[in-house]
């Protein structure tokens, strides 16, 4: 199976004392139906980069587990696509070494061009042609979902109720929901 992970709040946590809200605030545009996402202005991104200070980015320990097991059965594909911005690959590259992510995906993709968001990720999707995505942005993964209707889609939040949310898109809050 092929399947595709993204990175951020699926196998590395915000900060604790930081509300999702406030990401939402310096990448997103806005949030109604009509996806569209911001590059953070200069001192926006000296802002964010704080944020993604290196001891304030823990790995999501259960996720990260799931994770080395499912690369041990070497049954799978598994790619990591981050849409995470180029002003952040320092700190990407940090965190890869790590967590020896290099070792566990059969490819990374990253967002170091800047493109939108969703189009970056609904571009390598259509390239990978994936049979499993797992996300935490549902906005994004509702978009994504219309354009590639043979991959399962999970949204992945810890304190969602599982559910059915589309043709192709389920609720989770464990990873091992995926298989």
């Amino acid at each position: 199976m092929r399947i595709g992970f993204d990175f951020d709040r699926v196998f590395v946590n915000i900060p604790p004392f930081l509300p999702i809200s406030f990401i939402n605030k310096y990448y997103k545009k806005r949030d109604n139906g009509i996806l569209l996402y911001r590059i953070p202005t200069r001192p926006e991104q000296l802002v964010i980069k704080a944020t993604h200070f290196r001891s304030f980015r823990q790995p999501m320990k259960r996720n990260m587990k799931f994770l080395k097991e499912l690369a041990k059965e070497k049954k799978h594909h598994l790619y990591l696509i981050s849409s995470r911005f180029k002003f952040l690959e320092p700190e990407t590259q940090y965190l890869i070494k790590k967590y020896e992510l290099e070792k566990i995906f059969d490819k990374m993709y990253f967002n170091f061009e800047n493109k939108q968001p969703h189009e970056f990720k609904n571009e390598v999707l259509q390239k990978l042609n994936l049979d499993i995505f797992v996300d935490d942005d549902l906005s994004l993964v509702r978009y994504i979902a219309k354009n590639n209707p043979k991959t399962e889609f999970f949204w992945f939040d810890e304190h969602a109720k599982p559910a059915k949310l589309g043709e192709n898109i389920r609720a989770i809050t464990s990873l091992s929901d995926i298989l």
